[in-house]
């Protein structure tokens, strides 16, 4: 796992697309904070640019750094929730503009997955993470699922549980207003 964490840490730093396990299903990733690495992600989705993609971070305390207000509830469903889940926050800031949603939003979630969350670690920066397909088609439940276009239009494929058959799904998805206010969006 440590040389695939620094080997997909090479390429983040160099604006390079990695494909890599997350606590949900396989996701293509890319320094969130860089708008060329990102520009990269839409293009091997096939994905229009006004359709916003997730970040994801290792530890609750960094929200502050991207997002303008945090809602107090956030904290307490980031610590309560008993499976992964994205939440949109309002008043992104400090990442590429071509992440942030047309309504100034961002999709957050917190990894604990070993991997995800060691690498989010040591690069010290969110990661995007978006599922690992060709947009509009069925997200891959394991590595296996993966098609061809994918892995070869990356710059790293990380080897870590590339062999794990366990079915993954997607995270559930919330937004939540300044207020406090949630709207569910995916359970």
């Amino acid at each position: 796992m440590i040389e695939d964490i620094k080997a997909a840490l090479d390429v983040l730093q160099k604006g390079g697309v990695i494909l890599y396990p997350t606590d949900t299903i396989w996701g293509i990733g890319c320094d969130a904070c860089n708008e060329e690495a990102v520009k990269k992600v839409y293009a091997i989705k096939n994905r229009i640019d006004s359709k916003s993609m997730l970040v994801l971070m290792e530890n609750a305390a960094l929200i502050e750094r991207y997002v303008t207000e945090i809602p107090d509830v956030a904290y307490d469903l980031i610590e309560l929730t008993d499976k992964p889940l994205t939440i949109i926050f309002d008043g992104a800031r400090s990442l590429a503009k071509n992440l942030i949603a047309e309504d100034g939003s961002i999709g957050i979630r917190i990894t604990t997955e070993k991997f995800s969350s060691e690498l989010i670690r040591r690069f010290k920066r969110p990661i995007v993470s978006t599922s690992a397909n060709i947009s509009g088609k069925p997200s891959p439940s394991c590595f296996d699922e993966i098609e061809s276009e994918i892995i070869d239009a990356v710059d790293y494929v990380v080897k870590y549980r590339q062999d794990d058959l366990q079915k993954s799904v997607p995270s559930g998805i919330i937004k939540l207003g300044r207020s406090g206010e949630i709207k569910i969006i995916r359970e």
